[in-house]
């Protein structure tokens, strides 16, 4: 559990500025769960550069509570969880300042966003809060108020957990979580677990990952972990201390998260990931009569196919699938064995290329057609599906025909400026299994949104 915290100031001399606002929101990882907004009677006066800078005045803070008065909310809005913040060690120092003050010793663990951008979006031209979340396309309204810039930072935050593919933030937290023995609270896995599709991880006491995975249920998935039978369950079952997830908002970014990150993590009850996770192609071959033909074979790699599949039985659905869609021959695709015209010459559904009555431009067109709706081959496209929360979208970036990460926005400037598109991406590699992963999805997925990518 995180609370991203803001805090303005009077200004003044070191360890002697006091508290003019103040704005938490607890954060589960997923959601805002409870938040606190104020502003703060520091009882002394406002340096003039804060006043332009923040636009809080002294009279305005005359009938604010003073610190003392919002000092137990405070405590219990923080209590287990990690500060997050933008120069955590400013904001930390003012709050155990002002609580030094009333007799208290506030502690808590602390994580500073400057830092995580650092580590995590290095090619930023600034990690100054204003210039980085403006690059990453962030809307922020009331800049040098303590809620504005406490929710641009949970903006900001939530692009960096995404961002944090070795789990290094999560790690941490949990390493820290865990010292000494499990509470019964946090033994109790299942019940804090969402009905809803993403990735889980399974961590020992150490916070490690030792198992991951996908799944459109991630309740009912841990769940049968649990209650599996069989020695190298009952290991898993017995060393899991904790388990975290990240919602994905649909199957496809779970698909290519878990896959990117079983390669990073190897977790050691997962099975070693195959190499190739397909097993046939699909090519297209002319005829002697100049018509090009859709057929399947085994492959170990993509290279000249157009796309792949699990099995045989796949393709050949997706084969018969086409040839209906897109008005194509039954002969010509293997469907039909007719030493002649194919059946559905006869009715009309079959323009005659069985019997090369169609003109083969005509004819090749529509194949070409078929095979450009399914195919990555040689695209720029982003892949447009359902994101974690309403108004939030997913973005899977395709260049090249070469998948090349994924992101959220929830703002239509974002999506439709390829550098701010680009900044909010996470890298990832692509190769001839994420282009499977994705092709296979776009098979399955009717109506997904998929734009031409355009410099602008």
């Amino acid at each position: 559990m995180y609370t991203i915290l803001d805090i303005e100031t009077t200004g003044g001399k070191f360890n002697e500025e006091g508290i003019t606002e103040i704005a938490i929101h607890k954060f589960d990882g997923h959601k805002v769960v409870d938040q606190f907004i104020s502003l703060v009677n520091p009882e002394k006066e406002i340096q003039p550069f804060v006043v332009k800078l923040t636009g809080i005045n002294n009279k305005m803070l005359q009938t604010a509570p003073k610190f003392h008065e919002v000092a137990k909310r405070i405590v219990e809005i923080t209590e287990d969880t990690v500060i997050i913040a933008h120069n955590a060690q400013f904001d930390y120092r003012i709050l155990r300042t002002e609580f030094r003050r009333l007799g208290y010793n506030f502690e808590r663990k602390t994580l500073c966003t400057v830092e995580l951008s650092k580590k995590l979006i290095p090619e930023a031209e600034s990690h100054s809060l204003g210039k980085l979340v403006r690059s990453l396309g962030i809307a922020v309204s009331d800049r040098h108020r303590a809620n504005g810039d406490a929710l641009a930072t949970l903006q900001l935050f939530k692009i960096l957990l995404a961002k944090d593919l070795d789990k290094t933030i999560i790690k941490d937290v949990i390493r820290k979580e865990t010292e000494g023995e499990l509470s019964d609270r946090q033994l109790d896995i299942v019940d804090r677990l969402p009905s809803e599709t993403g990735v889980y991880y399974m961590h020992d006491k150490d916070g490690e990952i030792l198992f991951l995975g996908k799944s459109t249920n991630i309740k009912k998935r841990v769940n049968q972990h649990f209650t599996k039978s069989g020695g190298r369950a009952r290991q898993l079952q017995k060393a899991t201390k904790k388990v975290t997830f990240e919602r994905t908002g649909n199957e496809l970014v779970a698909l290519l998260k878990e896959n990117e990150e079983l390669k990073r993590n190897r977790p050691k009850y997962n099975h070693r990931p195959k190499a190739v996770i397909f097993s046939h192609g699909l090519f297209v071959q002319k005829n002697i009569d100049g018509y090009n033909t859709l057929t399947v074979r085994k492959v170990t790699e993509r290279k000249e196919a157009f796309t792949t599949f699990n099995s045989l039985a796949g393709a050949s659905n997706f084969i018969f699938k086409l040839t209906r869609d897109f008005n194509l021959c039954d002969k010509l695709n293997g469907i039909s064995e007719a030493k002649n015209n194919c059946s559905n010459y006869d009715n009309g559904e079959c323009l005659g290329a069985c019997v090369t009555k169609e003109p083969t431009e005509d004819y090749n067109k529509r194949v070409h057609e078929a095979l450009q709706k399914y195919s990555l081959n040689d695209k720029n496209v982003v892949i447009i599906d359902k994101g974690r929360e309403i108004g939030e979208y997913s973005a899977i970036l395709v260049k090249n025909g070469d998948f090349k990460g994924m992101g959220y926005y929830n703002l239509n400037h974002q999506i439709n400026n390829i550098h701010i598109l680009e900044s909010i991406i996470v890298p990832m590699r692509g190769n001839d299994n994420t282009t499977h992963i994705i092709e296979n999805y776009m098979r399955k997925k009717r109506n997904l949104k998929i734009l031409e990518l355009t410099n602008q």
